[in-house]
């Protein structure tokens, strides 16, 4: 096959090079894993049980069926026996998991996704619907799977890297919830046809520090199946089928991107302090408990960041009880060893609903999400509080609130939180009364009307995600506007700069918690604009502290006040471009 480039959005820096598995929305419903050799003939003979189960199961309604039943009915299920027969149904899935070592649901979606293209493609009406029974007969399938008891999924990653440890997804989307289904499993990269640089699901690529392009256009329909694929992280480049000479360029890459970071690890002890002596903080943004480990390895000081929603994505009929959220929440206090943790309450909506199959309102980002959606559902929020604020028990925890705008949200929030203490003191149950609770930043609104924060909160953390997309309305998610986002626009670095001052003149901290402050291209530009405190992925940490260790505040200082007196994006993009050499 000839080789072709695509280009997309860069959201995650580094080289993956591997096989390309192309993923249907339907395959992202169900486990993925790899079997160890020895245990590929079991897993074989595990999806032969449930095809003759679900042949059984068939039977049965057929000798069930009521003598005045229609024959449409025994003629459906006469169908769908023919089907389960079928060898594209009964034998190439037993294929895929020998070839491939896919467990058994995986190797069953990945087989009916190809034939259902294939359905796809007859002009015959009729016979382009029989596309239906065959999932249903899948459905039924993979019921009987998911019922039963999956061989364990292999902790470490095989050897054959020829298809098995060296695997690209390539899908038209993949939500925030399920790229987490994907951590500590073969996959290497990440390709989607939509999304943008501050999409949460680049978001999350970046914290899984795996290369990702996203906004490809129609990658998933270009790229085959099990075709040698590159991704170029840094420059949002699809290298598909590359010669020989190419793949040895990039591999050569790999290997020096691998020195440089072995390189940077000799930093992790070292402090975040400028040339000229200003301590910096620098914390780490999680989405897990797991996460804490990584923060630690990278020298997090703490946890600017816990973005409590992922435990509740993807669950909107089984939400996580209080001690289920309190148990996480523990889990992260305890394994940061007394450093502070940060948990955001759940911000909810726009890229991040709970049920993404749920209707959603005509324009989400502006609609009932984060603090709108608790202050919506008390009970809900209240569990929350409570749980956090038992975690506090533990360590040091602090409380963020997202998206407030209005002085009414703040003056409720913290009342909730009171009743919250409340409800434990009364219940004898223990918790750090002082616990502090802060604000993010992240609509123009607040941004604008800050005296209201900084009389109220003990901290204040800018969420530059949502800043921007506000400030200039566009939506983070959308790749056709996404080469609009900026966030060297002069309105949102006027935003920032006044918040980082404002927190100053009241003698409070300031964050900045979103993708900014783990850019390395902007990290200059936050330390003269005063900003003295940055939490970013683990991935970033280490870049960050070198940019810090190699930076002059006295030098920094008067440059950023030049930009911040521009309105010209090009001279603004310029001076921030000459910051890295001072």
């Amino acid at each position: 096959m000839a080789s072709f480039t695509l280009h997309g959005i860069p959201v995650s820096r580094g080289i993956a090079i591997g096989r390309a598995h192309r993923l249907a929305p339907a395959a992202l419903d169900v486990k993925h894993y790899l079997v160890p050799e020895e245990h590929v003939e079991a897993e074989v003979v595990r999806l032969q049980t449930a095809l003759a189960t679900v042949h059984r199961e068939l039977q049965t309604l057929w000798n069930e069926l009521p003598k005045d039943a229609p024959t449409e009915l025994g003629a459906f299920i006469d169908v769908h026996a023919l089907i389960l027969s079928d060898p594209m149904i009964s034998e190439a899935p037993l294929d895929i998991i020998r070839s491939r070592h896919y467990n058994a649901e995986w190797a069953l979606v990945t087989q009916i996704e190809e034939l259902s293209a294939q359905f796809d493609e007859i002009e015959d009406p009729y016979l382009r619907e029989r596309k239906v029974d065959i999932q249903q007969v899948a459905e039924r399938v993979l019921k009987v799977l998911m019922g039963s008891e999956p061989l364990p999924a292999p902790q470490t990653q095989p050897d054959d890297d020829e298809f098995m440890a060296q695997m690209v997804v390539v899908a038209h989307d993949i939500s925030p919830a399920d790229m987490l289904k994907f951590r500590d499993r073969s996959f290497i990269g990440f390709v989607t046809d939509v999304g943008g640089q501050n999409s949460h699901t680049a978001i999350v690529a970046r914290s899984l520090d795996i290369p990702a392009a996203v906004g490809v256009s129609q990658a998933s329909t270009l790229i085959e199946q099990d075709d040698w694929v590159i991704i170029d992280g840094d420059a949002g480049v699809v290298i598909v089928s590359p010669s020989a000479l190419v793949l040895e360029q990039y591999r050569e890459r790999q290997l020096a991107a691998q020195r440089a970071r072995k390189k940077l690890s000799k930093l992790k002890k070292t402090p975040a302090v400028t040339k000229d002596g200003t301590p910096i903080t620098l914390l780490a943004n999680i989405e897990l408990p797991d996460d804490c480990g990584p923060a630690l390895e990278a020298g997090a000081v703490g946890v600017g960041l816990f973005r409590s929603e992922f435990l509740f994505m993807g669950r909107a009929s089984d939400m996580p009880s209080e001690d289920e959220q309190f148990e996480q929440y523990r889990r992260a206090v305890v394994a940061m060893k007394g450093r502070p943790v940060t948990i955001r309450t759940l911000d909810i909506g726009a890229d991040k609903p709970l049920d993404p199959t749920e209707h959603t309102a005509l324009n989400p980002a502006l609609g009932l999400r984060a603090i709108r959606y608790c202050l919506s559902e008390p009970q809900i929020f209240l569990a929350q509080l409570r749980a956090i604020l038992r975690a506090s028990a533990f360590g040091k925890v602090r409380i963020l609130i997202p998206m407030l705008a209005h002085a009414h949200e703040i003056d409720q929030s913290l009342a909730m939180i009171e009743l919250a203490k409340a409800e434990l003191r009364e219940a004898n149950v223990k918790y750090d009364p002082n616990v502090e609770v802060g604000a993010m930043i992240e609509i123009p609104a607040a941004a604008l009307a800050l005296p209201m924060f900084v009389k109220k909160m003990h901290f204040l953390s800018i969420g530059t995600n949502d800043l921007i997309q506000y400030t200039l309305a566009i939506d983070r998610v959308d790749y056709e506007v996404a080469h609009l986002y900026n966030p060297l626009h002069p309105a949102v670095l006027q935003l920032i700069s006044m918040t980082i001052a404002a927190g100053q003149k009241a003698g409070i901290d300031v964050a900045v918690c979103g993708e900014m402050a783990g850019d390395v291209k902007l990290t200059r530009l936050l330390l003269g604009m005063g900003l003295r405190e940055f939490s970013m992925h683990p991935a970033q940490l280490l870049s960050v502290k070198q940019e810090i260790l190699n930076s002059d505040m006295s030098a920094i200082g008067p440059q950023t006040r030049k930009i911040l007196r521009s309105m010209d994006p090009d001279v603004i993009a310029d001076a921030v471009q000459a910051l890295q050499t001072l």
